[in-house]
């Protein structure tokens, strides 16, 4: 993989109820009916994980519509948390009306997907705690304690629920079924680790931070740390923000918000390839359904660059009619929306993926941030507000 990812690069111009472990049913829809690309390279992913059907897109199997039976069994609502208000608004995406305030206390960072997609999960990191969402009722269960949740990923086998503890600079894992505690990795250089994505076989994570100015990247199968890489630049304000792979694995995709655009770092994980200037405030990074684009929302002069996910190049940027903070979201279903919370203008944005036009701006609380758009496409959730596959 580190081969076919360096060939990649240089071709570019450098550039619970958590569930069990089984692999999910495999998904259907429209999109499902068409004929699985042949595998592109051969990928040997981390056992239990559900296997890669095509190497040149990792995202393949989340098109639009791609939908498993847990995820069809959903009813269609977008989940806000705010970390000033303290609660979660539900949104509902046809009439764009706020049908569901739950105060939940504390600070509401990211509502974010269990790896079988059948719970949502409010993360609290000022109360430890996490609160789960049946996604078929749309409404709040019991609280569940969880050590400095700011951020909550899935390891690709399903087998982990991971809280991204930012206060206490560490990774402490659990089991997604009983949420018992399985261990934890100390990341002492890694002051505000918060946002993570994974190599294409699921052995390897990247864990930004965002004091620190690099990145941490973890070995899932022994739980260790295997290396920290600076960035050529340490931003230690708001530096390194959301990752991305790209759909071939070829580089990781790191917003850095202080340096108002991306860093992107080899496929390996090894070191910084290039940089990619967006926007003033680049934050969070969601791709299109089909895995052709990259949105980066630039926080901090309310507008998203659309680049091409698999090279980098800029091909647009959209701005919202007034300005705005567009923070964290993700794409409808059908790829049709870009959801976005406005992290300070008590807002939500939603946008057309056609032209980047404003289609409703809705009034929120206070804080709007991680938000989750649900139902997604995808056999699994790896979690952050959808990062599906």
């Amino acid at each position: 993989m580190a081969a076919v990812a360096a060939a990649v690069v240089a071709l570019a111009g450098c550039s619970g109820g958590g569930g069990t472990a089984a692999p999910p049913p495999a998904p259907t829809g429209p999109a499902a009916t068409s004929p699985v690309p042949a595998p592109a390279a051969a990928v040997d992913g981390l056992p239990g994980m559900p296997p890669v059907t095509d190497a040149h897109d990792v995202y393949a199997n989340a098109a639009a519509n791609m939908l498993s039976d847990a995820a069809k069994a959903a009813k269609p609502l977008v989940y806000v948390p705010h970390t000033k208000s303290g609660e979660v608004r539900v949104i509902d995406p046809a009439t764009f009306a706020v049908v569901g305030t739950y105060p939940l206390g504390g600070e509401l960072q990211h509502v974010v997907p269990s790896w079988d997609m059948r719970t949502l999960y409010a993360t609290d990191d000022t109360t430890n705690k996490v609160v789960p969402f049946d996604p078929v009722t749309g409404k709040p269960g019991a609280v569940i304690p969880v050590q400095d949740p700011y951020n909550m990923y899935f390891t690709p086998d399903g087998a982990s629920a991971i809280s991204v503890a930012e206060a206490q600079r560490r990774l402490v894992f659990y089991d997604p079924h009983t949420w018992a505690q399985q261990g934890e990795l100390p990341t002492p250089d890694c002051a505000g680790i918060d946002h993570a994505d994974f190599t294409p076989d699921g052995r390897t994570a990247v864990f930004t931070c965002e004091f620190d100015g690099r990145v941490a990247v973890v070995d899932i199968v022994h739980r260790t740390l295997l290396r920290t890489i600076d960035m050529p630049r340490r931003n230690r304000h708001m530096g390194p923000q959301d990752i991305k792979l790209a759909p071939d694995g070829s580089v990781f995709y790191i917003a850095d918000s202080d340096q108002n655009g991306l860093w992107v770092l080899d496929g390996a994980a090894t070191h910084v390839v290039r940089e990619i200037p967006t926007g003033h405030g680049a934050h969070g990074l969601y791709l299109s359904r089909d895995a052709t684009r990259l949105y980066v929302t630039n926080r901090h002069e309310g507008s998203v660059s659309v680049l091409d996910a698999y090279t980098g190049a800029s091909i647009t940027k959209w701005r919202l009619p007034g300005g705005g903070s567009p923070d964290m979201g993700n794409v409808s279903a059908d790829g049709s929306q870009l959801w976005l919370s406005g992290r300070y203008d008590r807002a939500v944005y939603v946008l057309s993926t056609t032209d980047g036009s404003l289609i409703r701006k809705i009034d929120v609380g206070d804080g709007p941030h991680g938000l989750c758009v649900w139902p997604q496409p995808g056999r699994y959730s790896l979690g952050h507000t959808g990062i599906t596959r």
